[in-house]
């Protein structure tokens, strides 16, 4: 059934939904957590190394464009702008122009920017192979009962 929305309408959550959905999120905040400590230890902010992933990681290249960024970064342009800057400032990322489009910027990793994120996702890598299924999707039964979880 669809609600006026356009939402599907679900059956209510039990308890152990609840329960699923507050280990889950638990798991992303423990791995969040171990991100910025670990990152600002290696002299970077948060954002910079998203930035650096986001940048290695982009589908079929390894550079993108600042409205590309601001997409995956899910941040504003200017916001974008002011984090690439920072990031060139410290010799991580630099601009180039791009060959299709000259009123676009391509950005991209300069060899020091290639070895804090190799030396960072490694130890990321790490960390979800030891948090093991932390992040792992809550299973949804197809069929709940709906007196289940209920005291």
């Amino acid at each position: 059934m669809t609600t006026k929305g356009g939402h599907v309408e679900s059956a209510p959550l039990t308890k152990d939904d609840y329960e699923a959905l507050a280990r889950f999120r638990f798991g992303i905040r423990q791995y969040l957590r171990f991100s910025e400590v670990t990152v600002r230890s290696h002299g970077l902010t948060p954002q910079q190394y998203q930035l650096l992933l986001a940048l290695k990681g982009f589908p079929g290249r390894e550079w993108a464009t600042i409205a590309e960024l601001a997409e995956r970064l899910q941040l504003r342009h200017h916001s974008v702008v002011e984090l690439v800057n920072r990031a060139r400032d410290q010799g991580l990322v630099q601009r180039a122009v791009h060959p299709a489009d000259a009123r676009a910027v391509r950005v991209q990793l300069t060899p020091d920017g290639q070895g804090a994120l190799a030396r960072l996702g490694a130890l990321h890598r790490d960390e979800l192979r030891r948090m093991g299924g932390a992040l792992a999707l809550p299973s949804w039964a197809e069929a709940p009962d709906m007196g289940r979880g209920e005291t």
